[in-house]
């Protein structure tokens, strides 16, 4: 499956409010952040040197239909959690991690289903959630969960909607919201929910505009006054900055980075000073390091990534020294682990995964020593989380992520 005969396909972890905490063997702490606590009471996080063991990266293959998982080392280092690949619908596309970490989420393109998994946080093995896969609409490509746990949504390329769900906290079994599906524009491709709970947005790749909906307390959408806004032709992949201010949409075909503001009350955007944002050939994903000041965007045309500096009272962003870095045959998703030292991504064309450590100061990129890692067949999508205590803790804002 190539480009040239469909679309760019694009995944991250998309955007949640993710939970930190410091790893038993790093030096560094990381300041944890709580979903029920205020956004201004979020304060910066540390980087260690070496980063974290126990955390896991998982990668949806499209090609064999399947998720690959790996545990990530000292030095960024990746190794095959065992029992992996695990087994997914047809093609699947997106993958996310709940909140709490407790459970991850596969949106299944060419059988128009999402896979629920339970993650086992003493080794990162993917238990099938009973019930699972559960019925979307057609085509799904995203799966976004809101910071509390409560619902998912899951963007349906094929059916131009938005398919909603109950999250069963004890099993993470999926029941639709009423009214499900709700409307989106021409072939929606990425989806993501703001920290707050209260808004989630659509990246819509035919349309080039991104629709946002207000959630209720059922889970149920409502279009947001305004919406769509306009972003750039094929549309692909968007995120949400750790602050929950700002919100950047990755265009494909313009190569750049549409930026907004979002308006805390009532949900709406509205264009940051100075966007679009130029980027590398193919942009089409979005990921942060967990304090926000560094935001990468794969560029799968031109095989590189793109880095970029963010401004935290703007938003504007502002290429990092050295961008574009070097990447291999089409890298598609990014993530960033959760302490924020490495860069993952999926490589699609050359069935690996590449690693890079970021420089805290600058936010320039290094491979990392091993770099690339063996992948399935087609790999696009993909989220990281940290097993701390009984709990897996989701990636730090990563664009579903895409």
């Amino acid at each position: 499956m190539h480009q040239t005969s469909r679309f760019v396909r694009t995944v991250s972890a998309l955007g949640l409010a993710a939970l930190f905490a410091s790893c038993s063997n790093a030096g560094d702490p990381v300041t944890i952040r709580v979903p029920d606590v205020p956004l201004t009471m979020y304060g910066p996080v540390a980087q260690s040197a070496t980063g974290c063991c126990g955390d896991f990266v998982y990668v949806t293959n499209f090609g064999s239909g399947d998720v690959s998982a790996e545990s990530i080392g000292r030095g960024g280092r990746l190794s095959p959690v065992a029992g992996q690949p695990f087994a997914a619908g047809a093609e699947p596309w997106g993958i996310t991690v709940d909140p709490l970490g407790r459970f991850a989420y596969v949106a299944n393109y060419g059988s128009n289903t999402v896979s629920a998994y339970t993650i086992d946080a003493a080794n990162g093995n993917l238990k099938p959630v009973v019930g699972s896969p559960f019925a979307t609409g057609a085509e799904p490509t995203y799966v976004a969960v809101g910071p509390f746990g409560k619902f998912a949504y899951v963007s349906n390329y094929g059916s131009n909607d938005v398919s909603a769900y109950i999250i069963d906290g004890a099993s993470g079994a999926l029941k639709p919201v009423a009214g499900s599906p709700f409307a989106a524009g021409t072939a929606p491709h990425g989806v993501v929910v703001d920290p707050t709970g209260g808004f989630a947005y659509v990246v819509n790749y035919m349309s080039a505009n991104v629709s946002a909906y207000t959630i209720d307390t059922s889970g149920a959408l409502k279009q947001v006054r305004g919406s769509p806004y306009a972003a750039g032709p094929e549309a692909a992949g968007l995120g949400i900055g750790p602050t929950g201010r700002f919100l950047y949409v990755a265009n494909n075909i313009s190569s750049n980075v549409s930026g907004y503001a979002i308006n805390a009350k009532s949900g709406a955007l509205t264009p940051i000073a100075g966007s679009p944002f130029a980027a590398a050939y193919g942009a089409h994903a979005v990921a942060f390091v967990p304090n926000g000041r560094f935001m990468y965007v794969p560029d799968c045309a031109s095989n590189e990534v793109s880095a970029f500096a963010v401004d935290g009272s703007s938003g504007a962003l502002t290429p990092v020294a050295g961008s574009p870095f070097a990447a291999l045959q089409c890298p598609h998703g990014v993530a960033v682990n959760p302490s924020g030292d490495f860069v993952y991504l999926p490589d699609e064309y050359s069935n690996s995964i590449s690693a890079y450590a970021i420089d805290a100061k600058s936010g320039a990129l290094n491979p990392a020593v091993g770099s690339p890692y063996a992948a399935g067949s087609e790999p696009i999508g993909i989220a990281t989380c940290r097993r701390v205590g009984n709990v897996c803790e989701p990636d730090p804002l990563s664009t579903p992520s895409p």
